[in-house]
């Protein structure tokens, strides 16, 4: 059966993504001077080797882009979704003492997202656990928003978020959710084990019954003059501050 495919855009969301061996790269659409910056910067490997490459003018790709008003840098490739292991899967075959992974309620704007994923690249978060149904993975603003960090990350897309969690607490997992109205500070914890960060929609946060599932409820402490901090902003400060205690503790 024929995979379906999709396009992304942006240098190094279409970069990594042909670095990336387990990503399948159908077709690459570029101009003739962004080929020849993207064979400069990856000198060391013959980076278009296995993938069709078509050049194409600006007005050709700012077409092939439709009317999103994203910033294309002259190249577009046409990718399918990497086959990944379920979450159940990689829980039961990770041996690791500490595991953290994200998980998002509700939230579908794919800038914020791709954002986020940057960050839990970054700080070595070990996987992202969406809802399927509302994760917009075809997105163009996605890839490019995450800079390539699509091709570094295991992302879990599941039928039911509480469902999950349940599952994660059963095999040692900590669920802690943030909400700016909790009373307790996120740095207060110890960071140690398995945990579940997790965060809700900027617009309603964590439901019910997703609260009831979690262990802890942490807030990000901030001065008075602000109500809340963006979504994306709010899991870049959590998983850097997190990153930092586990590799003090490391050395």
């Amino acid at each position: 059966m024929k995979k379906t495919t999709f396009l992304i855009i942006g240098r190094h969301a279409v970069t990594e993504a042909l670095k990336n061996p387990k990503r399948k790269v159908h077709r690459l659409f570029i101009t003739e001077d962004a080929l020849k910056k993207l064979n400069k910067d990856n000198q060391n490997i013959n980076i278009t080797k296995k993938v069709h490459v078509f050049f194409k003018s600006k007005k050709e790709i700012d077409n092939m882009c439709g009317k999103e008003d994203i910033s294309h840098q002259n190249i577009v490739a046409e990718i399918e979704d990497l086959e990944v292991k379920s979450l159940k899967e990689f829980i039961n075959e990770n041996t690791k003492k500490n595991i953290n992974l994200l998980a998002l309620e509700e939230v579908t704007d794919p800038r914020n997202i791709g954002s986020i994923i940057r960050s839990a690249v970054s700080f070595d978060l070990d996987g992202l656990i969406v809802k399927e149904r509302s994760f917009p993975f075809k997105s163009k603003l996605l890839f490019k928003s995450a800079s390539g960090g699509m091709e570094h990350i295991n992302i879990f897309k599941v039928s039911n978020i509480n469902t999950s969690l349940r599952f994660l607490k059963s095999k040692g997992f900590w669920v802690n959710a943030f909400d700016s109205a909790a009373k307790k500070d996120f740095t207060e914890n110890k960071w140690d084990g398995k945990n579940i960060l997790l965060f809700g929609s900027e617009g309603f946060g964590l439901n019910r019954n997703t609260k009831a599932n979690s262990d802890f409820i942490f807030k990000i402490k901030i001065n008075s003059q602000m109500e809340s901090l963006n979504i994306a902003n709010s899991v870049s400060i959590v998983c850097h501050y997190i990153s930092k205690v586990i590799n003090n503790k490391k050395n």
